[in-house]
């Protein structure tokens, strides 16, 4: 039903920015030294005429999103550049009225598969994956709700209520569009699920990536001096870190037991409190994660009774491999991760023994709220964890993991890997790009939308690569 707080997509630009990371990342079998950032403007208009425009950011995580050995990362990469680009105009002349999530669902629904399959296509053999086709449509989805909240001077998360959407999770949570409203979810809406009143602070998780020096003898000499901790234990100190994620092989069992010791023993000789093991899609047979986690127990009993969780160790491919793990859902926290690109994909690994979900904002912000209701509805446990978040990309992050009630704070490893990305930022967000006594400080958030105060940010963006629609682009601050 139309209400008078709808409001229509006019316009969309997007911009591309290059981030190099001050160490190489690695996770599983894959390495990240660079990235691109796609950061977008979208602009919308009200019933009454008024126009507001938000902002969103996405790193384009290839690696991540994308994994292949037969393709090159150019061009999965630039496949990916070409769908944001593509929807972003696609999204310009959208029809759809109406919240910013509604139409965010809408337009995944109607075009992202085409866009996928039009933005690969010959150059890479196929369409882009779904995975990588959310990331690059993320951005847009963000900006969408934070031009939503700017045009109605709210929050974006004070309006994801029955005040301004039009439908319920019912219509949203069912098996499929010809399916009728699941009743256990009439008369809820998203904003229902939320903390009634979110922390100012989070628990930071630092993570300890495969590649990462933990102690001087694994330095190379090849390091950055740029003032930034290179060792584990210099890290904890000067960060106040209680929580440490540590990135393993997964087709290694002796490395992944004695890389887990080794972080394990550091940590608890500072103080940390918690650790989470991920093995990042490269497990196949659940025997594999059973064996780490009784290795540690022998090994480092301290260590296993405070691995909080255990993080997507089967691969991503929930049709492809349904693996049941009912057995480690029983013993662990298991969590899905990169198989979690959707709540129906939630509610696949609920089936085979999963009972957690990391959720991420990369998948769009509105894919993000589907599922945590989901999960919420069947007692699964949730975490909001990073894409290597730099720049505007880590605000909207950390305050959907404030609002979500996370199993243990948010992981935030932008600062690690490219803080120098983010300065411009952090002249306005001090708290956010700086990890103090453990936490992160969201204290500096303020205003409607994501409260991300872009035209504060004293950042001069590039030329866009696109512009779509009537898209009023600001002069100074943000561009």
């Amino acid at each position: 039903m139309p209400t008078s707080s709808d409001v229509r997509v006019t316009g969309a630009a997007v911009f591309l920015l290059p981030v190099r990371m001050r160490v190489p990342l690695k996770f599983g079998g894959q390495v990240v030294d660079s990235v691109t950032c796609a950061r977008v403007a979208v602009q919308v208009t009200g019933t009454d005429g008024r126009s507001a425009v938000g902002w969103g950011e996405t790193p384009l995580a290839v690696q991540w999103g994308w994994p292949s050995a037969a393709l090159s990362y150019a061009a999965r990469h630039d496949a990916m550049v070409r769908l944001c680009t593509a929807a972003a105009a696609e999204l310009a002349t959208f029809p759809a009225r109406g919240h910013a999530f509604e139409i965010g669902h809408d337009f995944r629904a109607a075009r992202l598969d085409a866009l996928a399959a039009a933005a690969g296509g010959a150059a890479v053999g196929g369409p882009v994956p779904e995975l990588a086709a959310l990331i690059a449509s993320s951005p847009l989805d963000l900006a969408l709700h934070d031009a939503y909240g700017i045009l109605h001077g709210r929050d974006a998360f004070a309006t994801l209520t029955a005040e301004f959407l039009s439908r319920d999770l019912a219509w949203y949570l069912r098996a499929d569009a010809a399916a009728p409203p699941d009743p256990a979810y009439a008369g809820r809406h998203p904003g229902d699920l939320l903390v009634a009143a979110p922390p100012r602070t989070l628990l930071a998780w630092h993570l300890v990536g495969g590649l990462d020096p933990l102690e001087a003898t694994d330095l190379t000499g090849d390091e950055p001096v740029d003032g930034e901790p290179l060792l584990l234990a210099d890290w904890i100190a000067r960060d106040g870190l209680e929580c440490l994620k540590v990135k393993l092989r997964g087709d290694d069992l002796d490395h992944d037991v004695a890389r887990l010791a080794r972080v394990g023993r550091i940590g608890l000789a500072h103080g940390v409190r918690h650790f989470c093991a991920d093995f990042n899609c490269t497990v196949t047979d659940p025997a594999y994660v059973h064996a780490a986690l009784d290795r540690t127990a022998a090994d480092l009993p301290e260590l296993a009774a405070r691995l909080l969780y255990v993080e997507q160790p089967f691969p991503y491919d929930l049709a492809a491999c349904p693996i049941p793990v009912h057995s480690l859902g029983a013993r662990t926290r298991l969590f899905l991760d990169e198989s979690a690109h959707d709540w129906r994909h939630v509610a696949t690994g609920r089936a085979l023994g999963w009972n957690g979900v990391a959720l991420k904002t990369c998948k769009t912000f509105t894919g993000a709220l589907l599922s945590l209701a989901y999960a919420r509805a069947h007692g699964m446990e949730v975490m909001v964890q990073d894409l290597t978040n730099p720049m505007l990309a880590a605000i909207p992050h950390l305050r959907l993991a404030a609002h979500a009630g996370t199993l243990a704070g948010v992981e935030t490893n932008g600062m690690q890997f490219c803080p120098e990305a983010s300065r411009p930022e952090a002249t306005i967000h001090p708290g956010i790009y700086r990890r103090r006594g453990g936490r992160v400080d969201l204290g500096s958030i303020a205003g409607p939308g994501f409260g991300m105060r872009v035209a504060e940010i004293p950042r001069r963006l590039p030329e866009p690569v696109l512009v779509a629609g009537d898209v009023d682009l600001p002069t100074t601050g943000a561009a």
